[in-house]
């Protein structure tokens, strides 16, 4: 029951919740918590003013405010809590839990109102403190919430187990055990106390004192209070409205909202949700299970890698002292080696079990709070709650899975000692796989030939611990002479241009740092083009059996996926002829031909959801989520849109660029690797390293395109919303390799279209420039 405690505290005081009000995203805070972090909105963000203006909004619609006003403390719409225009700026605070809350309103002025009425101002605006969606209350303020009986059950039969011994309730200092409970009074006495306060005459003497255990009992089962209607405080519920998701009373049906809605017997509903929370439990469960199982796993993985430790120093020692001197010298720099790598795998492997434990503790919490839940004999109470945990316990277990139980690290340690020189060369004795860079792997899906030009891609394998300074790509003359060296950098991608048409090349990489240089990588062979005259041809790798019909695609600077089919073929064989090498990046006019790629799963945030072939994304996670396209460009002109499937309750979703190590977790834009446009339903931002400018008017809804240009030949970044430029040149002097990039949350869905020539407006004032 332990594990279950954060989910029954406050995220706002962090003290278990006091008489708890369910918020509409299905959070929960404490009544005077809520009150604390009100804010009064402009009079004309009111629900009265909106209702008389004749717009069709329900009483707690979510804030459609403007966002300069409402997020920003500069001009970005985006970033912690400012304050309304009608409210003074106030700097957010932070819960004892570490949530981040929103600050109380400024004290209303005095009015003739009751205190119950005074205490919530007129056109009062709350925060969830959890997930920060805003909703103005009407009329009845605070008490338009259901409370959460269900979740007070449950904190006081938690509360009640934590306790190990009932203390006496009138003590003055420190409290003694309680020794008796009066029945009438409601209160623990110690036998001091209870001789002093209680004594046993007078009206006293029929009070009935019992053992404070079964005074326990009696209060665990006094009878609670009967749910009430919210709109009609004098009504008990007693039906579901399935449309609303809510219990309502029978007025509600006959002369309220839900009149014309489905309604269901509360006690069939209730029982249906019970059921459906068992079920989505036992999934859950399946998923704690693994993950303990995986626990055990790790630990046994500890005391493996702590045994082949040991067994390797010994091998290592044995080695050494063979070498007799010569080799002592250098016993204790490869011992510390050896150490290096078992104290790595120990990090690495602890890291996960710690990683894996936390989690494990939440799922755990969870389960016990959900079987609490289910505990409950009150039927409305529970359905005020059950969506939200069903939701809260499918996301969780979905968290289970992408990998989640795969040990990060092998137990095995991969060095071999090379003592084979002589004892002239002892002192260069040395790990070789602790020193030299492993050998790169060339990545034959994202290599392919174009006329008389050839892209190469590459990449470190995936356990290799030693970095690469840099890279040696080198090809042959095509006449089986010697190969020479067409490129050194530290970039992994490659077009080599100027090679002959209809020509055979071998090619191989290898890497390199101070200590030396790696193997080569196998050879790859790759033919050019027929002739010059031919139709623009792209072909990938490996080399076909048979000479059949391949697809067209136009080449860019990194990666290239297949497109539609034309007659003319392309393949690989072995022929030679002379050549001239010059190296570029990528193509390099406007007039370029058009680039096809997709979203890429592999670099992708776990919360990312994938269809369409990896053209539509949408997310999981109330967070924004970052995802990358497959293709990098570093030189050119290149044009892509993306259409808004689905746009719900005015999200902030981002476009644009980004380098391939950009941070996934959070809006593109916030760190210096990524260069964006965030944009909600009224108006856009630019965004890089956390830095807002031009604020521009107009906005996105369900079907809108967002148009994305990415010059490198003039070094600039445009965005363009239904094929209209918005605002100025978003970016200058963006240089290197970057990424087609999206950040989204679980309100968004978009759909990916490549392929696309660069505007007209945009290729007539290039071509005038």
């Amino acid at each position: 029951m332990e594990e279950m405690e954060e989910e029954l505290k406050c995220p706002v005081c962090g003290s278990f919740y006091r008489e708890p009000i369910i918020l509409p995203c299905s959070h929960n805070i404490c009544q005077a918590c809520a009150r604390n972090i009100l804010v009064q909105t402009p009079e004309s963000e009111s629900p009265q003013s909106r209702r008389a203006s004749g717009s069709g909004v329900s009483d707690y619609d979510y804030l459609d405010l403007d966002k300069m006003s409402l997020y920003s403390e500069a001009d970005s719409g985006y970033g912690s809590y400012g304050g309304f225009a009608s409210a003074p700026t106030t700097p957010c605070q932070k819960s004892p839990n570490g949530v981040r809350v929103f600050p109380p309103a400024m004290p209303p002025p005095a009015t003739h109102l009751s205190p119950a009425l005074a205490s919530v101002p007129r056109n009062s605006c709350i925060t969830c403190p959890q997930c920060h969606r805003s909703l103005i209350l009407d009329d009845r303020g605070l008490r338009g919430f259901p409370k959460n009986r269900v979740l007070e059950g449950v904190i006081d039969r938690y509360q009640q187990s934590k306790a190990a011994a009932l203390k006496c309730q009138l003590c003055e200092k420190a409290p003694k055990e309680a020794t008796v409970m009066c029945e009438q009074c409601d209160v623990f006495y110690c036998d001091p106390c209870r001789l002093r306060c209680h004594p046993p005459r007078g009206p006293l003497a029929k009070h009935r004192l019992v053992p404070p255990a079964q005074g326990r009992v009696s209060r665990r089962l006094s009878p609670r209070k009967v749910s009430t209607c919210t709109d009609h405080e004098l009504e008990n519920h007693s039906m579901y409205c399935v449309q609303c998701k809510m219990p309502v009373c029978y007025q509600c049906l006959e002369e309220g909202k839900h009149s014309s809605h489905e309604v269901k017997a509360l006690g069939a509903m209730w029982k249906l949700h019970k059921s459906q929370l068992s079920q989505a439990l036992n999934g859950l469960s399946d998923r704690a299970k693994e993950a303990k199982e995986f626990l055990v796993q790790l630990r046994n993985m500890v005391q493996q890698i702590q045994e082949n430790s040991v067994e390797f120093e010994a091998c290592l020692v044995a080695q050494c002292d063979a070498l007799i001197d010569a080799l002592n010298r250098r016993k204790a720099q490869l011992l510390a080696r050896v150490n290096k790598e078992h104290e790595h795998k120990l990090k690495v492997v602890r890291d996960q079990i710690s990683h894996c434990t936390v989690k494990l503790r939440q799922t755990t919490g969870l389960m016990e709070y959900c079987l609490e839940v289910i505990k409950e004999n009150d039927p409305s109470g529970f359905l005020q709650i059950s969506d939200a945990l069903i939701r809260r316990v499918h996301l969780t277990e979905d968290q289970w899975g992408k990998g989640t139980l795969t040990p990060r690290m092998t137990t095995d340690f991969d060095l071999s000692l090379d003592n084979s020189p002589l004892l002239q060369s002892i002192h260069q004795l040395d790990f070789v796989q602790m020193k030299i860079p492993a050998t790169p792997i060339l990545q034959l899906e994202e290599c392919c030939t174009h006329n008389n030009s050839a892209t190469l891609s590459w990449k470190q394998p995936p356990l290799s611990t030693v970095p690469a300074e840099g890279y040696i790509l080198e090809l042959d003359d095509g006449n089986g002479g010697q190969f020479r060296e067409v490129y050194v950098g530290k970039e992994t991608m490659c077009t080599v241009d100027g090679l002959h048409f209809n020509s055979t090349y071998n090619a191989r990489i290898k890497a390199f740092n101070k200590t030396g240089v790696s193997q080569y990588s196998k050879t790859l062979v790759l033919q050019t083009s027929e002739d010059t005259d031919s139709e623009e041809q792209t072909v990938p790798f490996p080399v076909p059996s048979e000479r059949l019909p391949l697809r067209r695609m136009s080449p860019f600077s990194s990666t290239l996926n297949l497109q539609p089919s034309f007659p003319r073929r392309s393949y690989f064989d072995f022929r030679s002829s002379p050549h001239q090498l010059s190296l570029h990046s990528s193509l390099q006019s406007l007039n370029a031909p058009v680039a096809w790629f997709a979203f890429d799963p592999g670099s992708a945030h776990s919360d990312i959801i994938f269809s369409n072939d990896n053209l539509t994304v949408t997310c999981s996670s109330y967070d924004d989520r970052v995802v990358l396209g497959k293709t990098g460009f570093s030189k050119g002109v290149h044009y892509w849109e993306l259409t808004v499937d689905r746009y719900d309750n005015h999200p902030d979703p981002a476009f644009g660029v980004a380098r391939n190590n950009v941070m996934k977790d959070v809006m593109l834009g916030k760190d210096d690797k990524a260069w964006a446009m965030y944009v909600d339903n009224n108006r856009s931002w630019f965004m890089h390293n956390n830095s807002h400018t031009n604020r521009t008017e107009g906005g996105i809804t369900k079907g809108a395109t967002i148009g994305v240009l990415l010059d490198l030949n003039r070094k600039t970044l445009t965005f363009f919303i239904n094929d209209e430029q918005q605002g100025p040149i978003a970016f200058e002097n963006v240089e290197g390799l970057f990424f087609p990039a999206v950040s989204l949350n679980r309100n968004v869905q978009v759909t990916l279209h490549t392929g696309l020539p660069v505007p007209d407006c945009y290729s007539s004032r290039a071509s005038i420039a």
